[in-house]
């Protein structure tokens, strides 16, 4: 089926949510007759997904997983995992679950040989086998990248950072403000710091600018261009381009066509991750990933948890007009984890097409935003409580502390029980007041996942989670989650303007507010 708004089980949710808009209808009520946290609760290995805090009863959950049968789920899935080219706009197969299948039961070569070549790579700097121009062994890496080269291995190394092997420290630089590779540069020793630059096609503006500025300061720094060997490295599809920068070829690292940057980070862009905290712990990061890839596509749509996480967006911004949604982890560590899930989300999801190149026929890619708890109590949570607009919540809460210690257990205690408290009063609200200002309506849905330790195997359980529930919503919703055209107008655009910028005799005609805006900053530089 081409469009969802046609099958049978959406007729049949607009008649279902209709109770669930009623002036009388209480969430904490769905609790009163029935052990709904058995009902609508699922766990997978160290996650525990509660969403019985939500507009769903048993019927409900029943003709949501119908209109996942009548959008033929199942049979995308499969289609996903057998590798057919379910990018059908560019007619590639999306093979990053592949990345994470055990070298030993992995028949893509390919991959197999990459790890293997991230393997020699982090034990030679680790050992001091391979050192900086001068012999210093290396203690920092800068991995230069943007998108998905950059947000997904800088996000992974600031949660596992307590698992860091202390050997090198992971830099990220993805701006092309100068301000963020010189801030990054100005505590190093160039002796002694490796950079990496993570682009699939070697000529990503912002990479490359970048590249370039850390080149030159490199070279500035020792005296002499013949370093540029010892000091670089690349992953990308393009080696000539990296090798006519002065990249060497031992230092080249593979990408392939089929795995989407925002995918990519279990592949050799995870280099930094790997030369953060080993290869041993990389690769449990890769075999979390691959029980949750296990779990997806073999357990059935109703004890499926990207499956239900899915669904229940489905059913949120089609028939709530849900057009956002907060994900809110309860562990600094994780801080990072909503600005990830960003581009992992919001780039796969808004489409405004469908597969069959026809307008879409309901609401697609919602708005997902958030931050780390308790820092978020403090700032948007006044808007979800007390706010107009109706966004659901996932909390994600992390059981056991970082750090050994009676008082690090007990501070983990309290951080958890601020997350489960605000889950409880979005739904429950408070009416007891006469004050109108200080009621709460309540009726606010909200998952709680539940990890009970973060670590490397967790972690990629829990990305590869969010990355299946994207494709889940894709599916549905008959929109291609893996091409990204949306991005490429601002990119070609940004050309023609940095040569009026650049180039006095610019023959380009623009608007009259870009014109001006372009002849603004003209007369300021020539102050």
């Amino acid at each position: 089926m081409t469009n969802p708004t046609e099958s049978n089980a959406w007729n049949d949710l607009l008649h279902l949510c209709a109770d669930f808009k009623h002036e009388d209808f209480r969430l904490a009520q769905l609790f009163e007759h029935n052990d709904r946290f058995s009902e609508f609760s699922i766990s997978h290995e160290n996650l525990l997904l509660d969403y019985s805090k939500n507009f769903v009863t048993t019927e409900t959950i029943d003709t949501l997983i119908g209109l996942a049968q009548e959008m033929e789920l199942t049979d995308a899935i499969n289609a996903m995992f057998a590798g057919e080219k379910i990018n059908t706009t560019e007619n590639r197969a999306a093979l990053h679950s592949t990345c994470r299948i055990p070298e030993a039961e992995n028949s893509n070569a390919e991959i197999v040989s990459c790890l293997q070549q991230m393997d020699s790579f982090v034990t030679a700097i680790h050992s001091g086998e391979r050192n900086g121009y001068s012999g210093s062994k290396i203690t920092d890496i800068v991995n230069i990248g943007i998108g998905g080269s950059d947000l997904g291995p800088a996000f992974v190394c600031e949660a596992l950072s307590s698992f860091s092997t202390n050997d090198t420290k992971p830099h990220f630089v993805s701006n092309v403000d100068p301000a963020d590779l010189g801030q990054v540069v100005a505590g190093l020793d160039p002796t002694t710091t490796i950079f990496i630059i993570a682009s699939k096609s070697f000529n990503t503006l912002e990479t490359i600018q970048n590249a370039h500025a850390a080149k030159n300061w490199l070279i500035s720094q020792s005296g002499s261009p013949d370093c540029i060997g010892d000091h670089f490295v690349a992953i990308t599809t393009n080696s000539a381009a990296a090798s006519e920068f002065g990249i060497q070829e031992q230092n080249l690292f593979p990408m392939w066509e089929w795995l989407g940057g925002r995918y990519s980070l279990w592949s050799a862009i995870g280099l930094p991750i790997a030369l953060s905290i080993g290869m041993n712990n990389f690769r449990q990061l890769l075999a979390g990933a691959h029980s949750m890839d296990k779990h997806f596509h073999s357990t059935e749509l109703r004890k499926n948890i990207p499956v239900i996480m899915g669904l229940l967006t489905v059913w949120y911004t089609g028939f709530f007009n849900a057009h956002s949604h907060a994900v809110v982890p309860y562990s600094q560590k994780l801080q990072q984890f909503p600005a990830y899930l960003q581009q992992l989300y919001m780039e796969s999801l808004g489409k405004s097409v469908n597969k069959n190149d026809q307008p879409v026929t309901s609401n697609t890619g919602d708005v997902l935003w958030g931050a780390a708890g308790t820092n978020a109590q403090h700032s948007f949570f006044q808007l979800l409580h007390q706010g107009t607009a109706f966004i659901p919540v996932d909390f994600v809460g992390v059981i056991k502390p970082t750090s050994d210690g009676n008082d690090a257990m007990r501070r983990q205690q309290y951080l958890l029980a601020n997350c489960l408290s605000q889950s409880l009063a979005l739904m429950q609200g408070n009416n007891d007041s006469s004050d109108q200002h200080k009621k709460f309506q309540g009726n606010k849905p909200s998952n709680t996942l539940l990890i009970d330790k973060l670590n490397p195997y967790n972690l990629g359980s829990l990305i590869a989670l969010y990355e299946h529930k994207t494709y889940v919503q894709s599916v549905i919703w008959s929109i291609n989650a893996f091409d990204q055209w949306g991005v490429q107008l601002g990119k070609v655009l940004s050309d023609d303007i940095f040569k009026a910028l650049t180039e006095s005799s610019s023959d380009n005609e623009f608007d009259s507010s870009t014109a001006s805006l372009i002849k603004q900053i003209g007369e300021f530089l020539n102050y």
